[in-house]
């Protein structure tokens, strides 16, 4: 299930997210979104709702120590509270003594990070990323609507997704993650 887009625009991040809900061959469109903000973060999940809803509500990110590196504190500080975040709630994940969460992007401070099922950070060097069954199509898509706003390349990522893949749908929500304040635009379908 799912598609979620980010995209580093100057000192701005946006993120699209669809709505769909998806067990086997079953398909909800939820009301409750899959992008959304926590204090000065914006992030967008797949994977499972009770580990978006944990993230949404239950995550209290620790503060980056002047000096410290916001590379280093993503992969250290942020996501050591996430794994307890996780862990706590119940969703996070152990086997043959591994432990693994989920696939979530993350604004913060006008970039864009890629958390990975085994809590691993990326940050993509192209500016953009998308996670998600629809991944594919929506990276297809912001390498091939470079000349467009930002805006508009993230909502034509979501519908390429949604028009080529069976777990992706319509309505999307769109965020906007400027370095201090956050916008939302929500779009229906």
């Amino acid at each position: 299930m799912t598609c979620i887009v980010g995209l580093v625009d100057g000192d701005r991040v946006w993120m699209g997210g669809d709505s769909a809900g998806v067990s086997g061959l079953d398909i909800t469109v939820r009301a409750d979104t899959k992008v959304f903000r926590n204090g000065d973060y914006l992030i967008g999940f797949t994977n499972s709702f009770r580990m978006g809803q944990l993230l949404a509500y239950r995550l209290d990110p620790p503060e980056r120590a002047p000096g410290v590196d916001l590379f280093r504190y993503m992969v250290t500080d942020f996501v050591d509270a996430v794994r307890g975040c996780l862990k706590d709630g119940g969703w996070a994940q152990r086997s043959n003594d591994v432990e693994t969460g989920g696939s979530f992007l993350v604004a913060h401070e006008g970039r864009l990070f890629s958390i990975q099922s085994d809590y691993q950070v990326g940050e993509a060097v192209r500016g953009y990323h998308a996670i998600g069954c629809g991944a594919d199509y929506a990276l297809g898509s912001l390498a091939s609507t470079e000349h467009l706003p930002p805006e508009e390349r993230v909502r034509k990522a979501l519908e390429c997704a949604e028009l080529f893949n069976g777990g992706v749908r319509a309505p999307f929500t769109i965020q906007c993650l400027p370095t201090r304040a956050v916008l939302t635009l929500t779009e229906a379908a």
